[in-house]
């Protein structure tokens, strides 16, 4: 994707808000990156990846709350933004259990700004992210899109369901072209420090147990990074139009009479958490000591992304098999930490 027109990136100093600006500004893409580089995770990896962004001189960084509105507001009245991406979002569902409030002002109320920014600004597209969380107490697989998502089970989840009802009453009254992307574990260089890759070969590598949940009796449907980046961008390029077989006697989830749809983003190919282990084993070269846990509260025991409508709609299909991911991971994260 290349375009004049300067994309807004909310979240830019995340994981996946990183690997999509980079990919932006590498194809010629200006790119104004938004964070307030909260605490949740280790500050010097956010800021790490900011100083990779900050080479690109069509890269403009902003530290701000989603929840400032004057900030929110004077943003949009500067900029014209014919695409925003937000990514930025208070994540994580045990933490979701100890923090409710950060989730209700980040995640609700900023969701709110920016909602009311793309409405004032005539945005032509606002792609937004979601979570496989949403799925909570279902257990259906794979998720479908078409399915009801009304029992999270934790207030993170809760909150993404809520942005998706949000984002479609913008889209319902005031013709707001919404897109919401539903990620199904996202692993890969410069990943998050609270995910399960991270944690687990982190741990490996100082000889401590890894913490397995469930007794092990887990499975995600992990996805590599540059397989999201590659379908988020084109997602982007593709507005979504009003669904004319929308029957609101039978109502889909998925679609809407008003510009607005739900994708799965993820894998499609769901993997057992032992497998997963295995993989670190293998590319570390080291046996991992396991501490077997009950399932967390909060928490699913499987994920498992159906993604025909992304694959058929946008051609998008992985292309990242779980140990060629990890692999590549491991190989940033021992140059990154000079392990």
């Amino acid at each position: 994707m290349h375009s004049d027109q300067p994309v807004l990136i909310t979240g830019a100093a995340g994981f996946i808000g990183y690997h999509l600006a980079l990919r932006l500004l590498k194809s010629g893409t200006p790119v104004i990156g938004l964070d307030n580089i909260n605490d949740y995770y280790d500050v010097r990896l956010k800021l790490d990846r900011l100083k990779q962004l900050e080479q690109f001189p069509d890269f403009q960084f902003q530290r701000v709350s989603l929840e400032d509105r004057p900030s929110m507001e004077s943003l949009f009245q500067q900029v014209r933004f014919e695409i925003v991406v937000h990514l930025a979002a208070q994540a994580g569902v045990r933490y979701s259990l100890t923090h409710p409030h950060a989730y209700v002002d980040s995640n609700l109320v900023g969701f709110v700004n920016i909602l009311e920014g793309c409405r004032h600004a005539l945005v032509k597209h606002l792609v937004f992210a979601s979570s496989s969380s949403v799925y909570g107490a279902n257990t259906a697989m794979p998720f479908s899109v078409h399915q009801n998502v009304d029992h999270p089970v934790s207030l993170y989840a809760a909150t993404k369901k809520a942005n998706e009802l949000m984002a479609h009453t913008y889209a319902h009254l005031y013709g707001l072209p919404c897109t919401g992307l539903r990620f199904f574990t996202v692993y890969g260089p410069w990943g998050r420090p609270d995910m399960a890759l991270f944690l687990f070969t982190r741990a490996m590598l100082e000889g401590q147990p890894i913490q397995v949940f469930n007794h092990g009796k887990m499975r995600r449907d992990f996805t590599y990074i540059d397989d999201i980046i590659g379908g988020v961008l084109r997602v982007m390029e593709n507005p979504p139009r009003p669904n004319p077989g929308w029957n609101s006697e039978t109502p889909d989830p998925g679609t809407s009479y008003a510009p607005y749809r739900i994708y799965n983003i993820g894998n499609n190919q769901p993997v057992e958490l032992m497998e997963f282990v295995e993989a670190i084993e293998e590319a570390l070269g080291i046996g991992a000591k396991k501490e077997y846990l009950p399932m967390q509260p909060g928490d699913v025991p499987a994920t498992y992304a159906d993604i025909d409508d992304l694959t058929r709609d946008l051609g998008f299909r992985p292309q990242t098999d779980i140990r060629q991911g990890v692999r590549r991971f491991i190989a940033w994260y021992k140059e990154y930490y000079r392990v």
